[in-house]
């Protein structure tokens, strides 16, 4: 059993690592497919992407509550070390966590599972992190929507592989929604609800 002191440490340099971090996600949602480094050496449980666990540290605090799916929960670590490094609640009922954390996006729940927001309050939505296997091979996505010049192509290997249909569900939704982060080792790539696949192919 893995105590306290036994557990990955976080950031090296919380303030700017923070910094850098929040930089990232930010030009990822508003450069919808397109893929950002995150640069802060970080320190991570088994089973969590260094992207994953430096997302975590910069947005998950005491009042956002974490779903983990089976992946995540294999190893109590991961749910120890979020609560040790971010004081983020990790809670069983995902229709009211802030943030999921998804380490085998094949297995991902239904979107109904998840939060959507209100029309008085659509932050108030479940964010999905998934670790995929690739964000630079794969097949290519053909996406459009804001922050977004005409159209861009995302190349990924996306699981589910029926991701984007699923989250056409955003359309009749909005402004309620999903928003998702896809996470590959240090790179990540944001679909914003407001992102829409044009087309796909190998």
């Amino acid at each position: 059993m893995t105590t306290v002191a036994e557990l990955p440490a976080g950031f090296a340099d919380k303030v700017l690592s923070a910094q850098s971090t929040f930089r990232s996600v930010m030009d990822a949602m508003a450069r919808p497919g397109n893929a950002q480094r995150v640069t802060a050496a970080v320190g991570a449980p088994a089973g969590m992407m260094g992207g994953a666990a430096a997302i975590a540290l910069t947005l998950f605090d005491h009042d956002t509550p974490i779903w983990l799916d089976a992946a995540m929960s294999a190893t109590p670590d991961v749910a120890k070390w979020l609560k040790f490094h971010t004081s983020a609640p990790v809670i069983a009922d995902s229709s009211i966590a802030s943030f999921a954390l998804v380490g085998d996006a094949k297995s991902l729940p239904t979107l109904d599972r998840f939060a959507f927001g209100s029309n008085e309050y659509p932050d108030r939505s479940t964010t999905l992190i998934l670790q995929v296997e690739s964000l630079t091979q794969g097949p290519t996505f053909e996406v459009k929507g804001p922050g977004i010049d005409g159209t861009t192509l995302l190349q990924a290997m996306l699981q589910p592989r029926d991701l984007f249909q699923r989250l056409a569900i955003n359309e009749t939704l909005f402004p309620r929604g999903i928003d998702v982060v896809l996470v590959h080792d240090d790179l990540i790539v944001a679909i914003p609800r407001t992102t829409r696949l044009v087309a796909s192919g190998a």
